[in-house]
């Protein structure tokens, strides 16, 4: 089971962190990914950690997002800075089994999402 927090509205150039809590599995063979869906547009990857670490990232967010796992605590996050208006999109957690799957969208299991808004 994923569940994403954090969301909420900000101004352009304010920060955000989103975390993804994840139960009912260990993850270690698991990767993850956030994924998002603007009003009106297809989801998109746009950033993900395969199972060996390796972190990728859409090139709409490169350098102002970065994605982290907290496996003590068996949370996924996403610090987001410098915001923008075109950030604002409904932010899914994602994860399956394995490795590969980078910022596709043939993941798995799906959170509810949470909704970002910047001004």
């Amino acid at each position: 089971q994923l569940v994403e927090s954090g969301g909420g509205s900000v101004q352009a150039g304010g920060s955000l962190r989103l975390s993804c809590a994840r139960s009912g599995r260990p993850y270690s063979r698991y990767s993850m990914a956030w994924v998002r869906q603007a009003p009106g547009k297809e989801r998109e990857g746009i950033a993900a950690v395969d199972s060996d670490g390796t972190t990728s990232y859409a090139d709409s967010v490169k350098g102002r997002f970065t994605i982290s796992e907290d496996n003590a605590k068996n949370t996924l996050y996403l610090q987001m800075n410098s915001l923008k208006p075109e950030d604002t999109a409904t932010y899914y957690c994602a994860t399956r089994r394995g490795t590969g799957y980078g910022l596709s969208l043939a993941y798995k299991y799906w959170g509810p999402g949470t909704q970002v808004t910047v001004s």
